[in-house]
């Protein structure tokens, strides 16, 4: 068991990280890799405030199938991770990501409160995102996709980390509504970042408001003000 006063539990996909181009770029080429088809960047953001479609794997899948296309989870998965990693493995679109941390507010927060990551990734690629741009930060534990039987919205993974932490003040920082209500199941306050850039800003904040945040912040950047809250 961990002893901490303050443990903050960050999603890492628009929280940690701009994905824009990465994750979501590698979506709209999965589907177009299948159907031919080009998506806009507004309707996986549809997709995602419906709730339930963390996994972009299973909503590249998904998307396909509502286009009438019936492609087996393995094979989307395959073509998927093909694109991202790219043809060698480090020269895909996962080399697009941004670290959104622009003022070393979370280097400041670390030095007063434990860190730990609950993601919709698999723990080795939030790994490697972690290993990429904050060997400066302490991440005490990383929750993946691979970690728990059920991904978010189901709170498995977020009880995982809290458990470590007996007696601490916990808090989730995330970007959709199934993070705000993983947050919620797991009885964790939940700080939304809600980026004006996205396409469904408005919406996804409306969202994460009804789902009971205790604040909504344009970026990582202001979370040391939402925290004093």
């Amino acid at each position: 068991m961990e002893t901490q006063s303050l443990v903050v539990v960050f999603d890492m996909d628009g929280v940690l990280v701009d994905v824009t181009e990465s994750y979501r770029e590698t979506i709209v080429q999965t589907v177009r890799h299948f159907s031919g088809r080009v998506i806009e960047r507004a309707l996986i953001q549809e997709y995602k405030n419906q709730g339930g479609w963390n996994n972009d794997w299973a909503l590249s899948q998904k998307i396909l199938a509502d286009f009438g296309m019936a492609v087996e989870y393995p094979v989307v998965v395959e073509a998927f991770q093909k694109i991202f990693f790219g043809p060698n493995g480090n020269d895909g679109l996962m080399q697009r990501e941004v670290w959104l941390d622009a003022t070393g507010t979370l280097q400041r927060l670390n030095a007063r409160a434990a860190f730990a990551v609950f993601t919709g990734r698999e723990r080795a690629e939030a790994q490697m995102t972690l290993d990429r741009f904050a060997t400066h930060l302490r991440f005490d534990r990383v929750v993946g996709d691979d970690d728990v039987t059920k991904g978010k919205p189901d709170p498995e993974g977020l009880l995982q980390i809290v458990a470590a932490y007996p007696g601490a003040r916990a808090v989730y920082i995330g970007d959709t509504v199934d993070d705000a209500r993983a947050s919620k199941a797991a009885g964790v306050p939940y700080v939304g970042v809600g980026h004006r850039r996205d396409e469904g800003h408005a919406n996804t904040v409306t969202l994460m408001e009804r789902e009971g945040a205790i604040a909504i912040i344009e970026s990582i950047n202001e979370l040391e003000e939402a925290l004093k809250q």
